[in-house]
């Protein structure tokens, strides 16, 4: 079985994360979720990455990659001749931050993403620059592809200026996007730019087609909202009566089961969630018990320095950080 990832590779350069006073550079990106499927994924299950890399860090990204267990054997990195994605964030608090993004790794096209999706059972994507595909690519995987599909909205909701800072903004065509994919992940504040409260989200979500829309709300956990007829992937090849869409939103927040340590390290935290989640519902889990298992990943991540090592830490082997 094969899962794709989509989302860009990005070097991190990290300001105020602990006390040293030197900033922190290394990998970030796509790195979290790829060290969390790796950790997380059943045995059968192989990791091919749908990933575009600058020429200046295309080397030390397969490097990256030949350190994770469940890379497809013939899986290779789409090497373009711009400038890797890089971002500098400053923290200002454990949990907020200031992030300025530069690079020129240009989007998916159909064209050049279609034939890579042939052979795949599952698809996983994490907008982490915002412009890795287009509604329009969006509209035609939906269309074309047959496996779930997981998406991470993520950067979407995020403008860039012209010094590159990132600052927040409204999301258009909100239910065009949802009507993308079977399984929505967004945080707190993405919600807030996508709808007035998360039933708002969830109702627009799932009228237009999803069957699962997931809230994280950091310390607090995460809250999800399914169609009446979705508990787990499997029921995603079940016939649909005339109406069943139109039923009762089920919902629940689930707590983490511990709580997160303090001055942890929070980057990468949701991106190692959501990969974590996806896996365990292609292993079989229902909605609540993948969430369980995605908040033990993120706090293991809290605990762990980067995304260096991050998916042997995660297994619960020894790294260094």
């Amino acid at each position: 079985m094969k899962i794709g990832i989509l989302g860009p590779f990005v070097w991190d350069v990290i300001y105020g994360r602990d006390v040293r006073p030197a900033p922190i550079e290394e990998w970030g990106g796509v790195t979290y979720s790829l060290s969390g499927l790796d950790a997380a994924l059943p045995d059968d299950w192989e990791i091919v990455p749908l990933i575009k890399v600058g020429a200046d860090l295309a080397s030390r990204a397969r490097e990256f990659l030949a350190t994770l267990r469940h890379i497809a054997r013939d899986a290779a990195l789409v090497e373009v001749p711009y400038p890797n994605n890089r971002v500098e964030i400053r923290y200002v608090s454990d949990t907020r931050r200031t992030e300025r993004l530069s690079g020129g790794v240009p989007p998916w096209t159909w064209v050049g993403l279609q034939p890579l999706l042939r052979g795949l059972d599952a698809l996983y994507i994490n907008l982490l620059s915002g412009w890795e595909i287009d509604l329009e690519t969006a509209q035609l995987i939906r269309q074309h592809f047959r496996g779930p599909i997981y998406c991470d909205l993520h950067s979407l909701v995020l403008a860039i200026q012209p010094d590159g800072l990132r600052t927040p903004r409204p999301l258009p065509n909100v239910r065009e996007w949802c009507a993308c994919f079977d399984i929505v992940q967004v945080n707190e504040d993405e919600m807030a730019l996508m709808a007035p409260d998360p039933m708002a989200l969830a109702a627009t979500a799932l009228d237009a087609g999803a069957r699962c829309l997931v809230v994280t709300l950091g310390a607090r956990g995460a809250v999800y909202f399914a169609a009446a007829d979705f508990d787990r992937l499997a029921d995603l090849r079940k016939p649909r009566p005339l109406g069943a869409a139109g039923g009762p939103i089920r919902t629940a927040l689930i707590p983490p089961p511990v709580s997160s340590p303090a001055g942890g390290d929070p980057t990468g935290c949701g991106d190692v969630w959501g990969a974590t989640y996806f896996s365990r519902l292609l292993a079989g889990d229902k909605l609540g018990d993948a969430i369980v298992a995605a908040h033990r990943a993120a706090g293991r991540n809290l605990e762990h320095r980067g995304a260096t090592g991050l998916a042997r830490y995660l297994r619960g082997e020894l790294s260094v950080t």
